[in-house]
This record gives structure tokens, sequence and C-alpha cells, in this order.
């Protein structure tokens, strides 16, 4: 019998093809690996699994008519959102206040001046403290030589404004040293004869004083409450290398405040309500309270209620299910900040502001698989059936691996979710089945990167990244140089890139290596290790990862450069030892739902008592 064991993933569909007769041991023919189509769970992944299906078959000899049996994972879709923690929606009305921070600045120093027009320059009198506005129509040696008079003439300039990218052209042709920020693309909007405030640092410093509210509140002289306010402001320039801060007096700031919201988590012995607010830690032990979840709803009118109900309609049109009956079977939230535009901003600044990201597990729906497997059936004319829990399917892989022995635990380390499985000598299974994964990892990197981009957060994640520090020569994360006999393309030069396996990917904006390496780890801490001591504790014996010897990761996330070994550093304090699965001794940890399938369905390996299926993590030793 030919038969085909279907993995529908968030991101990838695997199948595994092979003979199964009676007498013997399934014959794996051929596997193969395809991009997911549509939200896992839906109809909308039958084009990818044909796909999938027609990869394999090549070079078998045999066609999608020669297959008499499908066997489908229990598909359980997982949405990752960001709920924001705190929201503060800075609204500038006359361009009360910017910060800016171009690539190339000129000068150094701090300067406060009423700001003034280059073209009235004239008007100015001796000892006048102004500060210059250059709009784009003037190239740098008009503004210098204007400049340079008005110095002779005693005007106290004391910094420039510049619309085009000629700060260090400036600076290196006037007679005193001032700080000069350039690259204001809406230097129209900058308001005139209004105090103002521009800082420079030196280079591989940043400024002191307009990243500090009360540095702002010095210069300008504001009240407790103005300082209050203007605190967004200076968070969106702390780390920066230069500043403009401009107040108007008949202008205002005012902040709106869009509430996160309240959880209310409903669960199988308590319900809790819990504010947004409290943070991801308190969400996780309010999570492990209410035992196993069987809903989650927010609280209307807020952040996190928009989340969730965003969540349930989009289950709601791709399964033909009633809004209330999409539940939410489980949550993993975790701290992190969202890069915010400053509303009213001349050059599109940015606030760092507290968020909590959340990934929401929907229960899955035998409705739901079934349309999947009649779609299947009418489209290759075998029979398909659903059936199998993912992490139990995936332990059956995993023994496949050379070494592999009962008892095994894994961990299924995948885009949407992270599952775990126990399974003891006896064969008695129990598994775990926990939202957010790898999909959760490219959404953090992209909301703290403000990069509004998820591929190029996923090759963030994916690849280590780098500095062009010349057109021959590349620093890597880890301090190593690599040299180049041909120049690289002068578009990266002086960029901070991916360094991935076809090539160099340049970085928007002026993101350091650091930083970029800092979110991505904290990313993937905060997800795959967090989630490894969720599901470890949940299946271990009496929750005691103590008494849990091995751990094998498989799943797509496993073949990460860093998730294995963070995995294996978190848990080495406990004796447990991790390794990365070799599915059929040649498929690495790919492939393993899809071979646990056919192994499950031939009955060919020791697992063959019923999975237990284990509530939500109770606290317990281990747990983060």
């Amino acid at each position: 019998m030919l038969i085909a064991g279907i993995d529908i993933g968030n991101c990838t569909t695997e199948v595994a093809l092979a003979i199964v007769e009676r007498t013997s041991e399934p014959r794996f023919l051929a596997s193969a690996i395809t991009g997911t189509t549509g939200i896992k769970g839906t109809v909308d992944n039958v084009p990818g699994v044909m796909e999938c299906l027609s990869m394999a078959m090549a070079g078998t000899g045999k066609g999608i008519s020669d297959l008499e049996l499908i066997l489908l994972n229990d598909a359980t879709p997982v949405i990752g959102d960001v709920a924001m923690e705190t929201i503060s929606e800075t609204i500038i009305t006359e361009s009360t206040m910017i910060g800016h921070n171009p690539a190339t600045p000129g000068g150094i120093g701090l300067g406060v001046g009423k700001t003034l027009l280059l073209g009235r320059l004239d008007e100015a009198y001796a000892g006048e403290q102004v500060i210059v506005v250059v709009p784009g129509h003037i190239d740098f040696s008009q503004a210098s030589d204007q400049i340079n008079s008005a110095f002779q003439r005693g005007v106290a300039i004391q910094a420039a404004i510049v619309q085009k990218d000629e700060a260090v052209l400036i600076a290196n042709r006037i007679q005193r040293t001032i700080p000069i920020v350039d690259e204001v693309s809406l230097v129209d909007r900058v308001p005139l004869g209004m105090l103002a405030a521009v800082e420079v640092a030196d280079p591989g410093r940043s400024i002191s004083t307009l990243s500090n509210p009360y540095g702002i509140a010095t210069v300008f002289g504001l009240t407790p409450e103005e300082t209050k306010n203007i605190a967004p402001i200076a968070r969106a320039l702390i780390g920066n290398r230069s500043a403009v801060v401009i107040k108007t007096p008949s202008g205002d700031v005012r902040e709106r405040r869009i509430p996160a919201g309240s959880l209310m988590l409903i669960g199988e012995r308590a319900t809790l309500e819990i504010d947004l607010q409290a943070g991801a830690q308190a969400i996780l032990q309010a999570i492990e309270r209410t035992g196993r979840l069987r809903d989650a709803k927010g609280e209307p009118g807020t952040n996190v209620g928009g989340m969730l109900e965003r969540v349930r309609s989009m289950m709601s049109n791709l399964t033909d299910q009633p809004m209330e009956a999409i539940r939410i079977q489980d949550l993993l939230p975790v701290d992190t900040l969202v890069q915010q535009a400053v509303v009213g901003g001349l050059a599109g600044e940015l606030s760092s502001e507290n968020a909590v990201a959340l990934a929401a597990m929907v229960a899955s729906s035998r409705l739901s698989m079934g349309r999947i497997a009649d779609r299947l059936a009418k489209e290759t004319g075998a029979q398909v059936q659903v059936g199998g829990v993912e992490a139990h399917m995936a332990l059956h892989g995993a023994l496949t691996t050379p070494g592999a022995d009962l008892p095994l635990a894994i961990l299924d380390l995948g885009a949407g979710s992270t599952d775990a499985a126990l399974a003891g000598k006896d064969g008695q299974i129990n598994v775990i089945h926990l939202a957010g994964a790898g999909d959760m990892v490219n959404l953090i990197i992209d909301a703290e990167l403000a990069l509004d981009d998820r591929n190029l957060a996923e090759e963030i994640k994916r690849f280590p990244v780098g500095r062009v520090d010349n057109l021959f020569l590349l620093r890597g994360e880890d301090g190593t140089v690599r040299f180049f006999e041909e120049p690289l393309d002068p578009k990266l030069f002086a960029r901070t890139v991916v360094i991935k396996e076809e090539g160099l990917a340049a970085l928007p904006g002026n993101l350091s290596i650091e930083k970029v390496r800092t979110v991505r780890r904290k990313a993937k801490d905060r997800v795959f290790v967090t989630n490894t001591f969720r599901a470890l504790n949940a299946v271990a014996p009496a929750g005691n990862l103590r008494l849990l010897s091995n751990v094998v990761l498989v799943g797509g996330c496993a073949l990460d450069f860093e998730i294995p070994g963070m995995i294996s550093d978190a848990l080495a304090e406990y004796g447990v030892v991790v390794g990365t699965a070799n599915v059929r001794s040649s498929e690495g940890p790919r492939n393993a739902v899809a071979t646990g399938l056919v192994l499950s369905y031939a009955d060919s390996t020791p697992l063959g008592s019923s999975p237990s299926v284990l509530p939500r993590p109770l606290a317990g030793e281990g747990q983060r």
C-alpha cells in the first residue's frame, strides 16, 4: 500500500511517502517540503499539500493517482499578534517637539537659541543667539558663506538645522564649531522664531542632554507636568548621536493613552482576569493557575480585546464557524518593545513603548480538518484520515534517530507552536501543545527593530549579522573578519548586513550589530526557552525536570544556529542532555511528524499506547 504522511505546519508542509505491507516495516520512498498555503488547519492548505505530494512523487516512478491512503496531522492553527501594554501616542500640534538622528551630523556640542531662516540672518543683531534653518534650495557653499558672514557681524549662531545631507560639508567650511543636524526632510514645518535646542555628540558617543527629560526641562524651563509629557521624546532620543528639540509657546503636547486592557482566562480550575500591564510573567502565572485553558477573552474597546477578536474573526471566516464557536486553547505572552511613530515628527521619529506580544492558539476543529480531508480525497482519489496529536507523531518520527531509545522526551519547535512529548519505557506518552514558536520570534524582531517587514525579520532570526567596514572587509557579530578579493556592492558600505547563504542583505536605517544581535537572542530566549520550560514541566514526571534524561529537538527551528545551544544551556543545570534529531538517519530534525504518521499507522514502533494529552503546565521545579 502506498501511503503518505502529511504534516501541515504554520509555515511549511512536509510529506513522507512510504510503502506499507503487513508483513514488513514501512519502506520509505521519498520526502518533500514546501511552504504552507493559507492558515494552518484550513482548506487553503490543500494547494500546498498537492504541490508537496507532487514533489515527493517525482523520481519514484509513481503518481498521485497511485496513492491509497493519506494521513494528516491534527493541524491546530496558531496566530500571533501584538497587544500593547502601554501605548503613549504623543500627538504634536504646531510641531511642538521633534527629535532627529541623521547618519552624519556635523560639528559637536549643544546649541540653544531661537530658530531663524538662513535668508533672514541679516535681521539678527550682534550677540543674538539663533539656530539657523537651511532649506533645501540652498547648497552648502551658500549656507557656509552666509553663516560666516553672520559670525563676523557678531551674531551668536548656536546651531543649524539643514534639509539636505550636507551637515559635514557646512561644518568644514564655517569659522566656529557648532552642532549641525541635517536630513530634516520637512524643514519647512520647523517653526520659526521659537526656542530650540540642537545637540551633536562625539563620534561613537550618544547625546546626554536631549535624551534626558530633565535635561530638556532645564533647557526650556518646563514645569513638572510639561516634563512628564515630553518623556516619550526623550526616550526616542536615547542612544542617538544627534537630536533637535523645538518648543513653541503656543503649541501643546497632548498624550492619548490607548488602554491595553485586561484578559479573562477561562480554565478548568478557575476563571481569572488580569490586566495586560501586569506583564508577561504575571499573565503566565495566571494561565498556570487556571489549569487547562478553555478560552480567553479580551476587554472590549482595548488593544487586547481587538487582537483576540481579530483572531476569532479570521478563524471564523476561514472555517465558516460562528465567532462564538472559536476557542483560544493557549496563550504565550512575551514582554517586548514596539517602536511607535511620533505623530507630527519632522523626520520619522520613533519612540519605544512597552508592549506585550501574544501568540494565541485556536482550538482545532474536526469539522475544519474534515473539510481538508474531503478536498484531498476528491483531488487525489485516495482515502484520507485525520488523526495523531502532533507531539505524539513527532515522537514516533524522533525514535528513528540513530541512538534514540525509550524513555525519550522530544521538543517539536515549529513556526506557530511548541510541542513536547515524553514516552516512558512502557510506551505511555504524555504530550503538551503550546502557542508560540518561530513566527512569534519574527513578530518580536519586527516590532523591536521597527522593520515593518516580517520576511526580513525571518532572515534576521535565521542568520548572523555583520558590518561592512570597507568594500573588501566584513566584520561578523562574533568578531571574526572576512576579506574579499572582489569589492562588495557600494550600497553595503558602512551598513549592518544579514549574512545569508546566498549573499549579504543590508538592514535599513542605522541598526548596529549589537542591537540586532541582542534583540534576536532575547526574542528567542523569551519564546523558545520560556516554552521549553513550560512544556517540559508539563510532561516531566511530577513536573521535575531532573527526572528527564534526554531531550531530542525536532522541527524547523531545531535547525536554527542558536536555538539548540540556548535550550541546551538552559537545561544543563538539570542534568538534561539535549540533541537534535536525525529522522530516518537522513532528514535531520525535519519530517518527524510526517514520518511518525506513517509509523503510527503501521504500528512498527514500541509506542502503542494512546497519548495522554496534558492540561496547561503547572508551576513546578524549573519553571521560568
